[in-house]
């Protein structure tokens, strides 16, 4: 029988189970323990920065850090339109509202040249989101963020580690969110974590994430604000300190084997992926993604995808532009724009077998088939 490639699985290699079982043990298997504690402060400190607030998943960090800044109906945030969609879905839990900008055709992040001419009386802030692993252009976000007095929040969910000049996701804007759902280079199985250097937006996620509840003194189920129950569990907490344990060891994987898939497919021509500057940027390659030129490759993506799936090689496609979502447009987002560089990301993009742990004669059968499929 062939071998299945799945398109990623999680790596637990380090510490997990022993971790999980001493929570389970010592009865502290919900939202309070040291694990909760210990994984916060590590993760903050892995990223530079001082303050970070577990949440149960990546969607909700998001929405906790729009509400931590004030953010509400009437509001606009500007996001990339080439994303997840999680991203503009927190945007409209607060009542505003998600402002689109294409990608740039080379890194697949938003467009910063795009970004001003979108920018209103209503925008509050810039949501740049680190696609695949590699980080946006933060020093151009961040001089039209001061130049119009707005709010940069990072959407880290899939670049842990990742980058640029120097200075780690988490540390590049006002506030940073994280996912740790089971593909990315982190995982706790769900949960997510939102990190800043600002000690009193850390005290409002704080109080947010837990009902509003008071933060100090004796709790007498009296609550000023609506909050939510956004906690991270003990369990998962232990779970991501252990992977936060082999965090270099992850991120060097993967950066790996992104290197031997573009080693094995070398030469072969009308398939493509982000472009950036090793000397400013260092991509984490959550997913080792692409996109075809099908008139160059001889297929399209979809018939390339089920030539991998006969094979016994598990893919997907690229995210979907949010300009195309039927929910965005029933909420009232302006979709009706152009978005060439998202469109073909789109129509054409895919992600191969990403894990960790990936061995290389994997990688190498994937691109052999890849080659393969090209008709000449």
């Amino acid at each position: 029988m062939e071998e299945f490639i799945p398109v990623c699985e999680p790596s637990l290699l380090g510490n997990e189970k022993k971790y999980v079982l001493d929570a389970l043990e010592s009865g502290w298997i919900s939202s309070a323990g040291k694990y909760v504690s210990e994984f916060e402060s590590q993760f903050a400190k892995f990223c530079g920065v001082e303050y970070g607030v577990g949440v149960c998943n990546g969607t909700v960090a998001i929405h906790l850090a729009l509400v931590a800044l004030g953010i509400g109906k009437g509001d606009e945030v500007i996001i990339p339109n080439f994303t997840m969609i999680a991203t503009a879905f927190a945007v409209c839990y607060t009542g505003a509202t998600p402002v689109f900008v294409d990608a740039d055709p080379n890194t697949w992040n938003i467009d910063v040249n795009k970004i001003e001419e979108k920018i209103t009386k209503k925008t509050k802030a810039i949501l740049p989101v680190h696609i695949m692993g590699l980080t946006c252009n933060m020093d151009e976000i961040n001089k039209i963020a001061s130049a119009y007095n707005l709010s940069v929040i990072e959407d880290a969910a899939e670049a842990h580690g990742a980058t640029f000049k120097g200075k780690k996701a988490g540390s590049l804007g006002d506030i940073a969110t994280f996912s740790f759902f089971a593909n990315k280079n982190l995982t706790t199985g769900e949960g997510g974590m939102v990190v800043t250097e600002n000690k009193e937006i850390a005290s409002k996620l704080k109080y947010y994430k837990n009902l509003c509840f008071p933060l100090e003194g004796a709790r007498e189920y009296k609550h000023d604000d609506i909050g939510f129950n956004y906690r991270i569990s003990n369990l998962h907490s232990a779970i991501g300190l252990a992977q936060l344990e082999k965090a270099e060891e992850y991120t060097n994987s993967r950066i790996k084997n992104f290197n031997l898939y573009l080693q094995y497919l070398n030469g072969l021509e009308g398939i493509f992926t982000q472009i950036w500057d090793n000397s400013t940027y260092k991509h984490v390659h959550w997913m080792n993604a692409f996109y075809i030129d099908p008139k160059i490759f001889g297929r399209n993506r979809d018939e390339l995808m089920e030539r991998l799936r006969e094979n016994g090689i598990d893919s997907r496609k690229l995210f979907t532009g949010m300009h195309a979502q039927k929910s965005l447009q029933k909420y009232g987002c302006t979709t009706d724009l152009a978005f060439p560089s998202t469109i073909n990301l789109s129509e054409n993009g895919f992600y191969l077998p990403s894990s960790s742990h990936l061995k290389e004669i994997q990688i190498e059968k994937v691109c052999d088939i890849i080659k393969r499929a090209k008709k000449v």
